[in-house]
């Protein structure tokens, strides 16, 4: 084993070389695609970056600089995306997640708390760093505003990762190497988990949808329900923000928020039937609401096949929410634009 280390360090010494030489290309290319939404972690390069920082080879304010002009390229293009198109970019951002419920978490639970704030924890939370400026956008967050929070927020991530990769350089050199003396096994393990968590992923979402594909209603069979005056109470159950990027409803529609949608029916019997609805593609949202219900006792819950989207496209009747019936706080509603 001894043998092969004057082979490995020289493979340690040029990569970390080509990150000496490009290193700031490389750094404003990762952080880039990452802030676009592919699935390229900038976390590993900004730490180099930061070691290599406290040894001179690269300049540190140069490493923050191009790291936070990439953040806000990436960023002001979603919140351009969102502001023009609103609900379109929010339900592609949702089709494309790899976690079932992980852009209602997002745009409802830390939404609601944080608002325009949401930028100062953004890039701290998996995929949220995504789903925020297309959500400040469509909610029109000022211009001036999203820019001055999003370069805070920006700042602190990369300050930390990099600050991290300075104060730690010694040890980062060690996992450098190790890495290099694994040679090709330990891309082969890191491709290995990153693939399994990619399936996992998956199933969860067709496992979800699967339970409750045979329970879904169409928009006809609820239509004519409606018609002949047996309607179910039919639910709402997208996020606050969705419903700010979107204000259609359902007429009639109870709205409820999915993590307390057992409280906004609370008085409606268990043998109610109830058709659940909301804007995710294959009706995810719906689903676990569903799931929810019928795991507290409801008898006859079925989401709806299409969702909103397909009541509208089928050409039956739509309302609109008006603003403070989504209780848009004064601070997002001065950010509008007029």
């Amino acid at each position: 084993m001894q043998a092969s280390r004057p082979e490995v360090i020289p493979v340690t010494h040029a990569i970390i070389e080509l990150i000496a030489e490009y290193g700031l290309l490389l750094i404003f290319l990762n952080v880039l695609v990452e802030q676009a939404g592919l699935p390229l972690p900038a976390v590993p390069a900004l730490v180099v970056a930061g070691a290599l920082s406290s040894t001179g080879r690269l300049p540190l304010g140069g490493v923050v600089l191009v790291a936070l002009l990439a953040c806000l390229i990436s960023d002001f293009a979603w919140y351009i995306a969102g502001r023009r198109y609103g609900a379109s970019v929010m339900r592609t951002l949702c089709r494309i997640s790899l976690s079932p419920d992980s852009c209602v978490k997002q745009s409802e639970l830390r939404f609601q708390r944080w608002r325009g704030r949401i930028l100062l924890i953004a890039k701290f939370v998996p995929g949220l760093s995504t789903i925020a400026p297309p959500l400040m956008g469509a909610m029109r967050l000022r211009p001036q505003v999203f820019m001055l929070l999003d370069a805070l927020g920006s700042l602190l991530w990369i300050g930390l990762i990099v600050g991290l990769g300075y104060v730690f350089s010694q040890q980062i050199d060690r996992v450098l190497f190790a890495l290099a003396s694994a040679g090709t096994v330990a891309v082969e393990v890191l491709a290995t988990l990153l693939f399994a968590y990619i399936v996992v992923k998956w199933w969860q979402r067709k496992r979800l949808l699967l339970a409750l594909r045979l329970a879904r209603i169409n928009v006809d069979e609820l239509h004519r329900l409606v018609e002949d005056g047996k309607a179910p109470v039919v639910v709402d159950v997208r996020s606050q923000a969705a419903r700010l990027a979107d204000s259609r409803i359902i007429p009639g529609a109870l709205m409820a928020n999915l993590g307390g949608i057992e409280q906004e029916l609370k008085h409606v019997p268990i043998d109610q039937e109830l058709v659940i609805y909301c804007s995710c593609p294959n009706e995810v949202s719906a689903a676990t609401a569903a799931k929810g219900l019928i795991m507290l006792g409801y008898r006859k819950v079925r989401p709806l096949l299409g969702g909103l989207d397909a009541w509208a496209d089928a050409g039956y009747a739509i309302e609109h929410l008006a603003v403070q019936s989504v209780a848009v706080p004064r601070a997002v509603v001065s950010g509008h634009a007029h």
